[in-house]
């Protein structure tokens, strides 16, 4: 497609406005005016008839697949291949999708004379996570005097996966993640450990419950069983991404932070999975609303993480009640092996919570259970706060304290039966999660 350029524009204003001014003035001088005119058209003509072609042998080439992290700046590369090697200037313009920001809308790449190939770099942020397609590549080249534009879309396939950020997360819980038992940051394991090592021969002050009777008999003398740490324990995480997970996450002092209570959820699971790594555990998840949507068995490595994450960034909240019913036969029929269970989900709904409470039972025996709500925005307590300056505020914090106290009713259900039960803060969700673990870990009671 041929569209003219405000050069054109401007040179038809330039010539035919007073030459038309002066063939009306001058009747004399209509030779001469016509023909200067009739000359810029015929001009512009060729002009316009030299720039077909001009995108001819030009194509761009999008990479497939862009990873990036959420909130961080990164870049797209474009390859151009220009076969008829023609030196010149091309205008590029690409699309983005509503997650996808980029300060420029367009750029220009100078397409060199003796090389077929160039490159150009695209700067853009991902500001919502999940993944985003380009499908279209706009190309524009100017005609030799520039009065003219040729204009061409080409088809384009690539991916944008936008991750959720770690790096805010990761950098202020660095403590707990050089925590390996080693240094000045050593941690006490309590009790001698479960997993049997070996069998040595008994020495004074061993205890009577380590004798191996069967191999003492044997043996004809006292022989002692040797236990080790565990080390491969089997860690779960459990997210809840039906209804209530669409809500905007909030902190305590009132301020709401432009991400979902989902998209919290998603960045506590994959900072388990680092922490699950680091201390030589095997990581798992779940992720659930009125059914369960994905499940990954407990793993390690790079290739497992990456799994999770591939899982995870493109997670969306469903608009529809969670049915525990189903996910607590689905986990009872394929997590077999005790594991340490960390849900992450929603129970400020009592109707929820009720059937949450009701049906954990089916796993509670087997499994070791840790059940995790993000504090909602305004819950606490009645007299906790002094900025009460009218009859809303009043009643705002009636609210606040009656949510409190179901929430708090709850976990003391949960308690009573085995069950771990934290209200989490926004700001403080990753660290209070990986200190949940960590003194599992050391008082091994998994």
């Amino acid at each position: 497609m041929i569209v003219p350029k405000s050069r054109l524009l401007f040179w038809v204003g330039l010539i035919f406005l007073p030459f038309s001014v002066l063939l009306t003035a001058a009747p004399s001088t209509a030779i001469l005016s016509a023909g200067l005119m009739a000359a810029f058209v015929i001009l512009a003509a060729i002009d316009g008839f030299l720039a077909f072609g001009s995108l001819d042998g030009v194509s761009v080439e999008l990479p497939e697949v862009v990873r990036l992290s959420k909130g961080r700046e990164g870049e797209l590369t474009l390859r151009i291949h220009n076969d008829r090697i023609k030196n010149g200037r091309l205008r590029l313009g690409l699309a983005f999708p509503p997650g996808v920001y980029s300060p420029n809308r367009e750029m220009s790449a100078k397409l060199p004379e003796k090389c077929p190939d160039s490159s150009l770099k695209w700067p853009l942020t991902a500001i919502d996570s999940g993944r985003h397609l380009l499908d279209k590549c706009y190309m524009e080249s100017s005609s030799p005097l520039g009065f003219w534009a040729m204009r061409k879309t080409a088809p384009a396939s690539s991916e944008i996966r936008a991750y959720p950020a770690l790096f805010h997360e990761q950098k202020y819980l660095a403590a707990l993640f050089m925590n390996q038992g080693l240094g000045i940051h050593t941690q006490r394991q309590v009790g001698k450990g479960r997993d049997f090592e070996h069998l040595r021969e008994y020495s004074p002050g061993d205890s009577y419950e380590d004798i191996h009777w069967k191999a003492t008999a044997r043996r004809g003398h006292p022989i002692t069983k040797v236990y080790q740490i565990e080390r491969t324990q089997k860690i779960y995480v459990i997210i809840d991404s039906s209804r209530l997970s669409c809500r905007r996450a909030g902190s305590e002092n009132g301020a709401s932070f432009p991400t979902t209570i989902l998209e919290r959820f998603v960045t506590a699971s994959l900072i388990m999975d680092l922490a699950a790594e680091r201390q030589g555990d095997l990581f798992g998840m779940l992720t659930f609303d009125d059914r369960v949507r994905k499940f990954l068995s407990a793993k390690s490595g790079k290739a497992h993480y990456n799994a999770c994450r591939d899982a995870l960034y493109t997670l969306k909240p469903q608009r529809v009640t969670p049915d525990f019913s189903e996910l607590f036969t689905f986990i009872g029929t394929r997590i077999r092996r005790r594991a340490l269970l960390v849900f992450l989900t929603n129970l400020d709904d009592p109707v929820m919570a009720e059937s949450f409470v009701r049906n954990i039972k089916l796993i509670s025996r087997r499994h070791l259970v840790l059940v995790n709500v993000l504090k909602p925005a305004g819950v606490k307590t009645l007299f906790s706060s002094s900025s009460i300056a009218s009859v809303d505020d009043l009643y705002a914090h009636l609210g606040g304290h009656f949510l409190w106290q179901s929430l708090n009713e709850t976990g003391k259900i949960l308690e009573r039966g085995g069950i771990g039960f934290s209200l989490l803060d926004n700001e403080k969700m990753c660290a209070q999660l990986v200190s949940q673990y960590l003194s599992i870990k050391q008082r091994q009671i998994l």
